[in-house]
């Protein structure tokens, strides 16, 4: 199943972070093509194989409504539809409720270890993001260089690397608690 829109479903069911780096990347691919569902339709829908019309027109009306509601929530020149910042928001609710329940032992060591290199990103960007949108940015960013090819410091990988793996930790565990693996009332 490697069609675009499915791989956005598949990847919300079994990696909820890498569910949200791909749809920031769609929602940046509709921006460079103008909002233009005919360039987004030549340039992407009718290069993907598919068996059929329906998986083609299915693929097609996703994208539609992606661009609709892009225009409808104004962030033709950036920012996030707001079902991926309910994404973030949910994130963020999960990490402090694991943070505070300290049932996986490791997922705290792990944050409390990269929580200075998210003090730091704070105090370079936006005030007011939670540390979760923090890892995101910075790993978005990230991969925005390496798309560009550009130079990035051994030091910043270091800091994108630990970041990742505190990324499969919330990922993984947000998975068993959403299939009700983890409970936080016991």
């Amino acid at each position: 199943m490697k069609r675009i829109m499915y791989i956005a479903h598949k990847l919300k069911r079994e990696n909820i972070c890498e569910y949200l780096l791909y749809m920031w990347q769609i929602e940046d691919l509709i921006r460079a093509f103008d909002f233009n569902i005919d360039t987004v339709n030549d340039q992407i829908i009718k290069k993907y194989p598919v068996n059929t019309d329906a998986e083609r027109k299915s693929i097609y009306e996703w994208f539609e409504s992606l661009i609709e509601m892009m225009r409808l929530e104004n962030i033709q020149q950036q920012g996030h539809l707001q079902i991926n910042k309910n994404t973030i928001i949910d994130l963020n609710e999960f990490h402090n409720l694991m943070l505070n329940s300290g049932k996986v032992a490791s997922y705290n060591a792990k944050f409390f270890y990269i929580l200075p290199y998210i003090n730091q990103l704070s105090k370079k960007g936006e005030s007011g993001l939670s540390d979760i949108e923090i890892c995101f940015n910075f790993q978005y960013g990230i991969m925005l260089l390496r798309m560009k090819k550009t130079e990035i410091s051994v030091e910043t990988l270091q800091i994108q690397a630990e970041i990742s793996k505190f990324m499969v930790l919330l990922s993984r565990n947000f998975m068993l608690y959403q299939n009700g693996e983890i409970d936080f009332e016991e």
